[in-house]
């Protein structure tokens, strides 16, 4: 049995909402939270990426952009390419270290993970029918192969650059004696 269209629409905008919602609260909490702007760099600089402020930044202004478009349906596999670089990031320098599951010291990747594959998820659903994608007309050139394709690329490829460019983790007392 085929999915109808509906059910498709129905699927997009719920996933659009949940995974744009949650970007915009994570970019909301790093510009206006506990630390603001100047406590997210000092976060990143800890984890190794430097200027931490660049980065906070950056983070924030991308996770707030890419989750407005989300709930806009606005260039949605772009947009989705914008969670798969943030959280990518957020997977490599404090995640995955800590294994799995989210309740562990540190915590671990499952919920970073998660975000990833259900933004490449909706990045080949694309925009839907409720959403801008479709009512500029774009909503088909940008879902399917193409969609999956540019938001697993661009998001990956982003993340990878990113870190090959500003990730310098602290090294560990083994690793100094080793080198």
């Amino acid at each position: 049995m085929a999915v109808d269209a509906a059910g498709l629409d129905i699927a997009s905008v719920i996933l659009r909402v949940s995974v744009g919602g949650t970007l915009v609260a994570h970019g909301w909490n790093h510009a206006f939270g506990g630390g603001k702007i100047e406590g997210t760099a000092g976060w990143f600089e800890s984890m190794g990426l430097r200027p931490g402020r660049l980065h906070a930044l950056m983070a924030t202004a991308t996770e707030l952009g890419a989750g407005l478009l989300l709930l806009l349906g606005l260039l949605t596999p772009l947009a989705a390419a914008g969670a798969v670089g943030t959280m990518g990031v957020a997977f490599i320098t404090a995640h995955l270290r800590n294994g799995f599951f989210i309740f562990r010291p540190g915590q671990g990747y499952e919920y970073v993970l998660m975000i990833i594959l259900v933004a490449c998820g909706l990045g080949a659903l694309g925009g839907g029918g409720v959403s801008l994608d479709r009512a500029l007309g774009i909503s088909d050139d940008l879902s399917g192969w193409t969609g999956f394709a540019i938001t697993a690329l661009a998001g990956g490829l982003g993340a990878a650059l990113l870190l090959a460019v500003f990730w310098r983790p602290a090294r560990r007392p083994a690793e100094e004696t080793e080198a």
